[in-house]
């Protein structure tokens, strides 16, 4: 019995990697950062420039905020039937300083974050499809 392969359920967003990152851009102008990418113009209002650079962004951050997700968001999103309710963090990463909002890994509830928090990437599956297994970054609580 063969496993199926691991692929992103959507592509360019993060690395396979055992210690995945999220992909994103930095203009090579001002040295803002962005996720997910931005290629066409640099989103601060101080600059103007049009050339980014891809980057492997931090992996680990702390809590800026959290909450809980309990309805089923719409498509593309895809959640496993019958929908389960699920923690939301927004994680300030340690390097770039921006806040990435992401879903927490399953088995952490609201209940389990507090601001401040250290998070780290990890990789989930999301679903499985006749030929793959679809996954995701999510956050991860890091142990203290």
């Amino acid at each position: 019995m063969s496993q199926k392969p691991q692929v992103p359920a959507i592509e360019g967003w993060h690395t396979m990697a055992a210690k995945p990152h999220l992909i994103g851009t930095q203009c090579a102008s001002c040295g803002t950062y962005f996720f997910p990418k931005q290629n066409d113009y640099c989103r601060n209002p101080q600059c103007d420039s049009t050339d980014f650079r891809e980057v492997e962004l931090s992996r680990t951050g702390q809590i800026w905020s959290y909450t809980n997700a309990c309805y089923k968001p719409p498509a593309p999103f895809v959640a496993n039937e019958p929908f389960e309710p699920y923690a939301i963090a927004a994680v300030q990463l340690e390097k770039e300083q921006m806040v990435v909002l992401g879903q927490v890994v399953e088995g952490v509830s609201v209940e389990d974050l507090k601001v401040g928090m250290s998070m780290e990437l990890v990789l989930e599956a999301l679903h499985e499809t006749d030929d793959d297994i679809k996954v995701t970054w999510k956050w991860q609580p890091v142990a203290q």
